[in-house]
Parts: structure tokens; C-alpha cells; sequence
């Protein structure tokens, strides 16, 4: 991989991250248009460019986090089964289902018709406005929907939008909560990939990351307010949608 395709990667991830239409969805597909091939590097650098759109979070949000200690416990809570379940499951999700094109083409589709009509039911039923009036159990819940997300195509930000939903949090208020349980959750994925093969990286795959980790950032800053404000006013249906026609196209490349 060069420094080119580096950049483009971390601007598909930082465009991606925090839309429920999965970001590694995106890096698999833009990887295979651009002739990369998955090694061991290539799938580290997808999970580890993350963390730069992670810290776009931490840096909009930097004064609630270091604050709020409400939002906090509820962010703590819904971390564990996801924790519980990276650390469990590690070598099956990098060994065989990161790349694996069937299970994402599934799981885009499939999650783009669950989106549609959980965005149906909270429209309907949705009517808590502030996270820290989510209840802890409730919390734990949206946790366990993001740890579906160790399958690739199925989208971290999506699971947990989705989950955040159906415990009743609005549209805006689940998709935020959605981008702050990001924090713990991607710093504790990246962190523990990379100790276990940071150790084999050479300098110039080190400068590789660095690239993708900085464009995704730089993105992911612009990607978050636009999305918030576009959920204040839309549904996210059309997010569905989309899902539904790119897992299409997914198809259209690797398994046809």
C-alpha cells in the first residue's frame, strides 16, 4: 500500500465511521478496487485507522467527556459485552471474518432493512431526549447490539444507533451516544491489535498508518456535525437504503 491509497482508505473511514452503513464494509470494497491485497497489515490498518476517526470524539467533545459523569457510567456499562466479546473472540474476527465477503454482504443488507424499520419504530415510539435519562439496563442492551458489530458489514455505529433506538433514545440522542461509546470501544480494539502485531510493522508501515490515521481524523471532524444535523431534521431510512444497494454492489464484485 502506498501513501495515496492510504489517504483515500482514511478518508472512506473517516467518511464511514460514524454513518450506520459500515465502514469496514467500505475499506474492504475500496481496498479490492484498488488492487490491495488482505494481508495481516492491511486488515491491522483497517481496524487501527479507526482510532483517528475515534479521536475526532474525544476532540469535539472533550469537555462533556472529561465531565459528565452521568453519560459517562452509562458509557462504561454498554462497553462491557462489547469488551467482553472483542477480547473472547479476537482470532476469529480477524482470522476469518474480517475479509470474509459473504458474511459482509450479509450483514450490509441485512442491516440496512433492520435500520429502516427501526427508524420506523422511533419515529412512533422514541422519546427520550438526553442520555442520562437512559436507564443502565438499557444501556447494557445498546451494548450488546454494538458487540454484533465484531462482524464486519454490520456496521459498529449502526448496531448502536439501532440499539440506542429501540431503548427509546431519540434519532440525535442515539446516534450521539452512538459516537461517545466509539471512545472506549475503538481505543480498546486499535490498542489491542496493535499489540499484537505492532511488534511485526515495519517504519514505512508505521508511516502508512500515520496517513490513513490522520485523513480519517481530519474527515471524521467534518463527517460528525454534518450527520447530527442532518438527523435533527431526516430520518435515517435513507441510510438503509443505501446499505441494501451497496451490499448489491458488494456482491456485484466478489461474489459474481
Amino acid at each position: 500500500m502506498n501513501e495515496w491509497k492510504a489517504i483515500l482508505l482514511g478518508i472512506i473511514e473517516g467518511l464511514t465511521e460514524f454513518l450506520p452503513v459500515s465502514s469496514t464494509g467500505h475499506l474492504i470494497l475500496a481496498a479490492h478496487i484498488l488492487n490491495i491485497p488482505h494481508t495481516d497489515f492491511v486488515k491491522s490498518f483497517h481496524i487501527s485507522i479507526q482510532l483517528g476517526s475515534i479521536l475526532a470524539i474525544v476532540f469535539l467533545y472533550f469537555e462533556r467527556l472529561i465531565k459528565d459523569f452521568e453519560t459517562w457510567k452509562r458509557i462504561v456499562v454498554a462497553f462491557i459485552p462489547t469488551g467482553i466479546v472483542g477480547f473472547t473472540l479476537y482470532k476469529i474476527i480477524k482470522g476469518f471474518l474480517i475479509g470474509n465477503d459473504l458474511v459482509v454482504v450479509v450483514s450490509l443488507i441485512l442491516g440496512g432493512i433492520v435500520l429502516i424499520f427501526a427508524d420506523i419504530y422511533c419515529g412512533r415510539f422514541c422519546s427520550i431526549g438526553d442520555i442520562k435519562e437512559l436507564s443502565l439496563k438499557r444501556a447494557f442492551i445498546v451494548g450488546v447490539f454494538q458487540s454484533i458489530a465484531v462482524i464486519p458489514g454490520v456496521s459498529r455505529s449502526g448496531s448502536t444507533i439501532v440499539g440506542g433506538m429501540l431503548m427509546g433514545l431519540s434519532r440525535e440522542k442515539a446516534a450521539e451516544f452512538s459516537f461517545l461509546l466509539a471512545v472506549p470501544t475503538m481505543v480498546a480494539a486499535t490498542g489491542y491489535d496493535l499489540v499484537k502485531t505492532g511488534g511485526q510493522f515495519t517504519s514505512s508501515d508505521w508511516s502508512i498508518l500515520g496517513i490513513g490515521f490522520i485523513s480519517s481524523f481530519i474527515i471524521a471532524l467534518i463527517v460528525v456535525k454534518l450527520f447530527l444535523s442532518y438527523v435533527k431534521k431526516h430520518g435515517l431510512w435513507i441510510f438503509g437504503v443505501y446499505r441494501i444497494i451497496i451490499g448489491i454492489v458488494y456482491a456485484g464484485f466478489f461474489l459474481l
